[in-house]
């Protein structure tokens, strides 16, 4: 009876496989063709909170000088303490920003809206995806004669906020092809000279953007949508000739969105819900970036050849038969 049970469990096995249906819903690839690319939006500017009840309220000179709120710098310290609880901290090998000050005005561009308010109104300086990257991703308060210079400098962009450290953290690379929209109606999207973010934020790479002043913003001129997502996607083709494998990479609601929407056309409903949803301030969000045309030339890391037998090494099914 025994030897009867023996040989009735293998049927058994492939009867319980057989309702098995398979799936082209799911996909395998290899692990050293795959990122983990960690999406944050910024933190909560007044410009958000007013935006929310009144969209006219981005082009309002009002809120160029608006601060950071002081819950969007809970919403940075929450999630700072989130990715260090969850051990997302010690993963992370690159943090990649956008480099936009908004909400900051030169007098050459104050000059040429003469007539939405006077040349006298002073601006502040803002910093939303530089100030949530290292306020998220950078190390601790920082102490002078350490021998490293600071992410941030103590109160950059009025922030009230500490000096940020640029010890025991990964490194920071700011690309413009992760900035925001460029809409020519809001100011907010022109960004200062890469000068005058060297000095608030000494340790950010800024080596990339070959620009000192903006030359993508043009007050006359919006960038369409199907513009945003074909930047968005040559940025994440970018990525590729990183060598990083876990990367964050804080940005815009606009981009991500757009961006997003173009590669998962061919989901199951809820599964591009989950992508494409319109992310919250200081939402993270993981995603796996997979390479399927050959865009990454590397080696893999993990993968181990096997021995090498001296004569063909069969399956075992092929010499059984």
């Amino acid at each position: 009876m025994e030897e009867i049970e023996r040989q009735r469990a293998p049927d058994a096995a492939a009867m319980s496989l057989s309702g098995m249906k398979p799936s082209a819903g799911t996909a395998v690839y290899p692990l050293h063709r795959c990122k983990t690319i960690h999406l944050v939006r910024h933190a909560q500017g007044v410009h958000n909170v007013e935006g929310e009840k009144d969209p006219s309220a981005y082009m309002s000179p009002t809120f160029f000088d608006a601060p950071i709120t002081p819950l969007g710098w809970r919403q940075v310290d929450n999630l700072r303490e989130h990715v260090k609880k969850c051990g997302l901290m010690e993963k992370i090998e690159l943090v990649i920003c956008s480099p936009l000050l908004r909400y900051s005005i030169p007098l050459t561009l104050l000059e040429h809206f003469r007539f939405l308010f006077p040349l006298s109104e002073r601006v502040r300086v803002r910093q939303l995806t530089m100030q949530t990257a290292v306020g998220v991703f950078g190390g601790e308060s920082y102490t002078g004669g350490v021998g490293a210079p600071p992410l941030m400098v103590e109160n950059a962009g009025q922030s009230e906020r500490l000096a940020i450290s640029s010890l025991n953290c990964p490194p920071f690379l700011a690309v413009e092809t992760c900035r925001e929209r460029l809409h020519g109606g809001h100011l907010c999207d022109k960004r200062r000279s890469i000068t005058e973010y060297q000095t608030l934020f000494p340790a950010i790479d800024f080596s990339l953007i070959l620009n000192d002043e903006d030359v993508l913003w043009l007050p006359d001129v919006r960038e369409a949508h199907k513009s945003v997502a074909a930047r968005g996607m040559k940025f994440m083709d970018w990525l590729w000739t990183r060598k990083e494998k876990e990367i964050a990479i804080v940005t815009h609601s606009v981009l991500l969105q757009d961006t997003l929407r173009m590669y998962s056309k061919e989901c199951h409903p809820t599964i591009r819900h989950e992508v494409v949803k319109r992310f919250a301030n200081c939402e993270l969000r993981p995603m796996v970036l997979v390479d399927r045309r050959m865009l990454w030339s590397g080696t893999p890391g993990l993968n181990y050849p096997g021995n090498i037998p001296d004569r063909c090494d069969l399956p075992s099914d092929v010499t059984d038969n």
